[in-house]
């Protein structure tokens, strides 16, 4: 393990981009294959399948798909944005490295900007890659987009909060990669649950809560 954390400390310092660009592949695919385990198994359990589905068989297209946004995406845009990020708190509004203002804006700017985007940009790639109209794509985000928002937004500010605190920059987004293991887990598995009960639901309060204020 010391060996690979070495090798990995080694290939960041040479080639920090692809580094980072290669890791977010790899665990955005496994995170994939977790979430078709899971959806299997849950589906399993309430026997919502057929005799012959009852074997799990990994739909590896999908899992390349989600691989392919971890490369394109994840990786080098999160390597720029945390590079940046950092900059721009430190240089720019001259605050504190470490201070509770520092970690705090920075958190707050990740959550307002990049998490909405990554989001976004997921569930429009996971669209087009599954031949939807555009239409058809616009739908879906308006099904997934808030409640994975919503979702994620409980829990994601608690994890950055220990990485802007504690985590050097150069090693950030591979922290964040960790999470993201079971982030990209949950992000399809989102996206796999379609129209379900509990989604509806959510989004109903919210259109509700939307009508109310205006009223």
């Amino acid at each position: 393990m010391l060996k690979l954390w070495k090798w990995y400390q080694n290939c960041l310092a040479i080639h920090p981009v692809k580094t980072q660009v290669l890791s977010s592949g790899l665990i955005w695919a496994f995170g994939d294959i977790a979430a078709q385990t899971i959806t299997h198994s849950t589906a399993k359990k309430h026997h919502h399948l057929q005799e012959k589905d009852k074997e799990l068989k990994v739909n590896w297209k999908r899992v390349a798909t989600t691989s392919l946004f971890g490369l394109g995406f994840v990786g080098p845009v999160g390597h720029y944005w945390y590079e940046g990020l950092d900059r721009c708190i430190r240089f720019r509004l001259r605050l504190r490295p470490y201070s509770f203002r520092f970690v705090a804006t920075k958190v707050a700017v990740d959550g307002f900007i990049f998490g909405p985007l990554d989001l976004l940009v997921f569930f429009t790639y996971m669209g087009f890659s599954a031949g939807k109209s555009v239409p058809q794509i616009k739908e879906d985000v308006k099904r997934d987009f808030v409640p994975a928002l919503i979702l994620e937004g409980g829990l994601w500010p608690i994890v950055q909060v220990a990485n802007f605190r504690y985590i050097p920059v150069r090693y950030q987004l591979l922290y964040v990669n960790m999470f993201c293991l079971l982030d990209s887990c949950f992000l399809s598995w989102i996206e796999q649950q379609e129209d379900a009960p509990w989604k509806q639901w959510l989004n109903s309060l919210i259109h509700s809560k939307e009508k109310k204020d205006e009223g």
